[in-house]
């Protein structure tokens, strides 16, 4: 398969133009001798041997990337060199590198070949499921978007509930005061956040809020879900589409947001797993045929005890037990 032979080919070129054109140069690199560039065990000088490969490549969600990037550097402090995972493996360095860019950029990666594993918070759509071919996905998180106003926002005492409609108005622009979603506000223009287009969030709510409606112009884009919870946080007119994540998140840290329920349905865990909160997300990544022996072994820890504390410590619900 195409994916497969690119896999295991020299990738110097390859990996420097995916963190400096797709990932804006935002690359986090782990490996045993604690520097953040390739070293002599890199991209530059890796091929492939047998099942096995020392440098393993995660691109995509910005969602997703602090949860891997997180257990590629415990992973790597713990073990420093393959051998110690495993005896049959070869004593290398391990080398695991992650670097956000959105899912639509993780997908496109895995297609071209340049990263092992393409991070996605969405589900597939038809035409990537057919680009990518034998593809298999993992699952780590469960996530949702939550409709977040700033705390001090005096609608907070006033409702805690909006419709999928009064929602799709305001992000489409057609509402622009808060008086125009309760008479007792003040007239104060609404501020709409959205991430990126690129990111995974602003296709889940096209698709289940906004529908044919576009989102104004004027909303502001946010390159990651810290960065929107942020933007809400200080900013006393603000809406948003926080992940459940970054917004448990943005709250343990100070940052007061207060989420809307939904149709009446609230953004709780139990409502989450049950599927009654509709505007929902899987966090995962995706890879290209079977993994191999090293990628495996990452992968294990992934989906682990060290695995479901890093998520939580996210804000993000676990999609499996250790």
């Amino acid at each position: 398969m195409k994916n497969e032979t690119k896999k295991h080919r020299f990738r110097a070129v390859a990996v420097a133009a995916l963190a400096l054109t797709l990932c804006c140069g935002l690359l986090a690199g782990c490996s045993s001798n604690g520097s953040s560039q390739a070293g002599s065990d890199s991209s530059a000088t890796k091929q492939a041997s047998g099942d096995f490969q020392s440098n393993i490549m995660f691109c995509g969600s910005t969602s997703l990337y602090p949860i891997i990037s997180s257990l590629a550097s415990s992973y790597t402090d713990e073990y420093v060199k393959w051998n110690k995972v495993d005896s049959s493996f070869p004593e290398k360095n391990i080398s695991i590198y992650v670097a956000p860019g959105g899912s639509g950029v993780g997908v496109s990666a895995l297609e071209e070949g340049t990263c092992d594993f393409g991070m996605v918070a969405r589900t597939l759509k038809d035409s990537e499921k057919e680009a990518l071919g034998d593809y298999k996905e993992y699952e780590v998180a469960k996530d949702a978007l939550t409709v977040s106003v700033n705390a001090e926002n005096p609608l907070v005492s006033t409702m805690d509930d909006m419709s999928t409609d009064t929602i799709r108005k305001i992000f489409a622009g057609e509402i622009t005061t808060w008086d125009q979603v309760d008479a007792s506000l003040p007239a104060e223009q609404i501020q709409v956040y959205i991430r990126d287009l690129s990111g995974g969030a602003y296709e889940v709510f096209q698709k289940s809020v906004m529908g044919d409606s576009k989102v104004t112009d004027s909303a502001t884009q946010s390159a990651s879900m810290t960065e929107l919870a942020t933007n809400i946080a200080n900013n006393k007119w603000a809406i948003g589409y926080a992940g459940f994540g970054a917004y448990n998140k943005a709250n343990a840290n100070g940052q007061k947001l207060v989420a809307m329920k939904v149709d009446g349905v609230e953004a709780t865990e139990d409502n989450i797993i049950s599927g009654d909160y509709k505007t929902q997300r899987p966090v995962m990544f995706v890879g290209v045929g079977e993994p191999s022996s090293s990628e495996q072994a990452f992968i294990d820890y992934i989906f682990s005890d060290a695995g479901i504390k890093v998520i939580r410590s996210n804000g993000y619900i676990p999609s499996f037990t250790a």
